[in-house]
């Protein structure tokens, strides 16, 4: 059920501030001027930028960080613990206590507003939404799930009438949105920690659908296909309302044809590489022509975005290997980012991969197995826990094992020191090192690369 958000003036706390998600609402809520503080176990990036807004930040979680006199809204997400010593005291003293998708779907109703959800895609599809409609003047106002270098960070407040947010489906808060125009690339089951089954994650995109007053989706998926009945409609696969032809993968992008309800209509240039981010960017484009943007505008647009961070993100080179980070951490996740690395012939690529969560982990088991066939080196490492405790049974030998079952180059190297000294001895001049996760496997890249430079490896 969706609480009640006062945005009349009443002060926010944020339990878990420099989370992805929660602070771009606490960087929205500060630009409109209204008080924000929030807690967090550490300092990084992000919640930085926020103190640099005038949000205070409190390093570990106090009760003493709350102040109940002055009667804050405070805002949390599924990852808080109950036992939180914040979360008890708001409880004790009566404070309002919100989602983060309470909050979220407040600010919804405040726009004329854009939710992208979907299993996978979310980020770079509302992050380009959000550009484009930036790049033809309408100034949006945006909260994504990941940086973008266009705006410096993972939100902005615009001038418009219009809101591009990412819509989580982790936890079932999406059936709280009601957006003017929903956006849906596919449906798989991802989170099993919340899910039961396949179908009770339908239901919640349906009752998602049926919220919105526009529905652009992807008939690629068979779940889309059967399960919903979207306004708007794109697939390279199936004929749709937005498609492509005459297609090009590169290493350096991508080029296609667009056609628009049966019709060519423009070519378009995309430094962002794959299949997948051509679904990505037909559904933007879908979006924002019922929004009037002209195709002189997106053709324009679309080769200026940059993506956003840890997307095949590049993180540099040294004694010819190339480092990439990418969030991927389900299965086809994991063959999409492969197949686009693919595109880079010349390379070997060197696939390192962080299970993420005990449960995903446990159920997609036999798909990650097979979820490496684009990579001609895998290394897996110790499962990162996000929080859950493991109570399945379940390793990333185990892991390790299942895919080397089915191919021929695998490494289980348990912790970030071992997956470090072991790259440091097996890269080599060529390989495309790919880092492959959701968790803290990305915190290595650098000094991997630094270690590399210093003593030499692989020349």
């Amino acid at each position: 059920m969706l609480k009640p958000v006062d945005f009349s003036g009443k002060p926010f706390h944020f339990i878990g501030i420099g989370g992805i998600g929660m602070s771009g609402i606490a960087h929205i809520l500060a630009k409109k001027g209204l008080q924000v503080t929030g807690s967090d176990i550490a300092s990084n990036p992000i919640s930085r930028r926020l103190e640099a807004l005038g949000v205070k930040v409190f390093l570990g979680h106090q009760s003493s960080n709350i102040n109940p006199a002055d009667q804050p809204q405070i805002v949390c997400s599924s990852a808080i613990n109950p036992q939180n010593v914040e979360l008890q005291l708001a409880l004790t003293h009566g404070l309002p206590v919100l989602h983060r998708s309470d909050v979220l779907a407040a600010l919804m109703a405040e726009f004329d507003s854009i939710a992208v959800a979907g299993t996978h895609g979310k980020t770079t599809t509302s992050s380009l939404i959000g550009f484009l409609l930036l790049q033809a003047g309408l100034d949006p106002t945006i909260v994504v799930g990941g940086e973008v270098s266009t705006w410096e960070g993972n939100a902005r407040l615009g001038q418009s009438s219009y809101l591009v947010a990412e819509a989580d489906e982790s936890d079932g808060s999406l059936v709280k949105f009601v957006p003017k125009i929903g956006v849906v690339t596919n449906i798989e089951l991802d989170h099993p920690d919340y899910y039961r089954s396949l179908a009770q994650v339908i239901e919640t995109f349906q009752t998602f659908g049926r919220q919105c007053e526009i529905l652009v989706a992807c008939i690629d998926c068979e779940n889309v296909l059967t399960q919903l009945k979207p306004t708007i409609t794109y697939g390279l696969d199936r004929e749709a309302d937005y498609s492509a032809r005459d297609i090009q993968y590169s290493s350096r992008g991508t080029s296609a044809v667009v056609w628009e309800r049966g019709e060519a209509v423009a070519t378009i240039e995309l430094p962002i590489l794959g299949k997948h981010n051509l679904l990505n960017t037909l559904a933007a484009i879908g979006v924002v022509r019922h929004l009037g943007v002209s195709w002189q505008s997106l053709t324009e647009a679309l080769p200026l975005f940059s993506g956003a961070r840890r997307r095949f993100e590049w993180r540099g080179s040294q004694n010819g290997v190339l480092f990439v980070d990418d969030y991927a951490h389900h299965p086809s996740e994991i063959r999409a980012t492969l197949a686009s690395a693919k595109l880079h012939r010349q390379h070997q690529i060197v696939a390192i991969f962080q299970p993420h969560r005990y449960s995903r982990t446990r159920a997609l088991l036999a798909e990650f197995a097979q979820a490496f066939q684009d990579a001609d080196r895998v290394i897996i490492t110790d499962i990162y826990g996000a929080g859950e405790t493991n109570t399945f049974n379940i390793s990333g030998a185990e892991v390790a094992a299942a895919v080397a079952a089915i191919h021929p180059c695998v490494s289980y190297q348990p912790c970030l020191s071992n997956v470090q000294a072991f790259l440091l001895e097996c890269l080599c001049p060529g390989d495309l090192a790919i880092f492959l996760g959701a968790g803290n496997l990305n915190q290595i890249i650098a000094p991997t690369i630094e270690a590399m430079a210093l003593q030499g490896v692989g020349v």
